[in-house]
């Protein structure tokens, strides 16, 4: 089927020839309401005798259909028949109900459009093709020629008899070229009343972006805490294979080591899937920090092979939760990246501080190294990875700043995260701060396990 016979009753046709029914459905209730303010103005009690009192009540209920247009679901419900019905794009239609005062307006047009169209489509529908049909049986009829009155002189004409299927024919084409030609202007003008107005555009962009954000963050967070552990894990196993007949003490440490950093990751997976189900992790292990999970860190990172020596020089507990969560990622990051690319053995120093109302985090360790050779990055992970990218995006949400790159002999990581006053209970281990430089011995024996 192509061309004309296509635009007339290809399936698009029929589709939108249906979507006008409905719109003729949906009318009669304000048809009837019409009727009943039509029949005492004008005396008659069967208004529906009259084809002109017909069209007055119809004339009558569309304002009443414009009126109740203004429910929030009308503007969802005639949105999904144009897309199933009509083939409109989904993207060019809104989603939702109308909330601006225009929108609400070209809401109620189209409705009223809608309806309009559809009733006299449906009534058409209902009316023509009946009568179309006894034209073209009339010449094999003789029956039908005696009614309604005054036919039987016109049919005594031959010319006439034999026009009539004619006509019936064409009758039927009209209707569908009505149909058709209705459908297609509801289709286009669809995009322009139900179209998303600029604040619908908005609202979704902003619903984007929010969503975005926090696939973004579950993308982090997955990437670090099980990024990290399986960095750990596969250098203790490594090592443990290389020693297994040689010193089983140490594959039994490096056992119980896999089996603490596994265990601990699971928990922080569960956190983190939770968010992703449920839109939050009820039930679950809360979300490391500083203060909370900076020992056991520590201890993990220096059972995969790592010299760590840490200097903390602020009370962790003490730290907004906010900041201290997303500075015990920046370090395990930091610490993940010495343990995918630096090689074994090589002597990491960690600093933490406050100063000038900035937590500043510094991670160091050289860039060669005769305790063991590098390890390629491609080794670990062929394209390299997102963790300065994920350390940024972090650092850059709170507001503070990101340095990583080579300094003299050494790979060096700064961080600087602010601080608002009333979330930092200030103590005398904040006064006479000096310049970062590189970090000596530990300073607090607990936050060196």
């Amino acid at each position: 089927m192509s061309g004309i016979p296509r635009l007339l009753f290809g399936r698009r046709a029929r589709l939108r020839w249906i979507h006008l029914i409905l719109g003729g459905a949906l009318a009669m209730p304000y048809v009837l309401v019409g009727s009943v303010v039509i029949s005492p103005l004008t005396g008659t009690s069967d208004v529906f005798s009259s084809p002109t009192l017909q069209l007055a009540s119809f004339a009558v209920g569309l304002p009443l259909a414009a009126v109740t247009s203004l429910f929030p679901l009308t503007r969802p419900l005639e949105t999904a028949t144009v897309r199933w019905l009509c083939g409109v794009d989904a993207a060019r239609l809104a989603d939702g109900p109308a909330r601006t005062r225009a929108a609400k307006g070209r809401t109620a047009v189209w409705y009223t459009v809608h309806l309009g169209l559809g009733g006299v489509i449906a009534g058409m529908s209902l009316a023509v093709p009946p009568f179309a049909v006894g034209l073209i049986v009339l010449p094999l009829f003789a029956g039908l020629r005696d009614s309604p009155p005054g036919l039987p002189e016109v049919l005594d004409r031959t010319w006439a008899l034999a026009l009539s299927p004619v006509v019936g024919v064409a009758s039927l084409l009209a209707l569908a070229g009505c149909a058709a030609g209705c459908g297609a202007l509801l289709a286009r003008w669809a995009p322009a009343l139900l179209g998303p107005t600029p604040e619908d555009r908005l609202a979704a962009a902003e619903a984007r972006a929010a969503d975005l954000a926090v696939r973004n963050r579950l993308a982090r967070e997955l990437h670090d805490s099980v990024g990290h552990a399986l960095s750990a894990v596969t250098l203790q196993a490594s090592a443990a294979r290389r020693v297994l007949d040689t010193d089983p003490e140490f594959v039994r440490d490096a056992l119980a080591a896999i089996e603490d950093t596994t265990r601990r990751t699971v928990g922080e997976l569960d956190s983190v899937l939770g968010v992703l189900r449920d839109g939050e992790a009820q039930g679950t292990l809360p979300a490391p920090t500083l203060a909370t999970g900076l020992d056991d860190l520590l201890r993990g990172t220096r059972a995969s092979g790592l010299k760590v020596t840490a200097t903390i020089g602020t009370p962790l507990h003490a730290l907004p939760s906010l900041v201290s969560r997303e500075a015990y990622r920046i370090v395990q990051e930091g610490l993940g990246n010495v343990l995918r690319h630096a090689g074994e053995g090589v002597a990491v120093t960690l600093c933490a501080e406050v100063r000038d109302g900035r937590l500043t985090i510094t991670v160091k360790n050289p860039l060669c190294t005769s305790v063991a050779a590098p390890r390629p990055a491609a080794a670990t992970r062929p394209g390299g990875g997102h963790g300065l990218r994920g350390i940024r995006d972090r650092t850059r949400l709170l507001g503070g700043t990101t340095e990583a790159g080579p300094e003299n002999d050494t790979w060096r990581l700064h961080v600087e995260l602010p601080l608002r006053d009333d979330d930092m209970t200030r103590g005398p281990s904040h006064a006479g701060r000096t310049a970062p430089g590189p970090p000596g011995p530990p300073t607090e024996p607990e936050d060196t396990p």
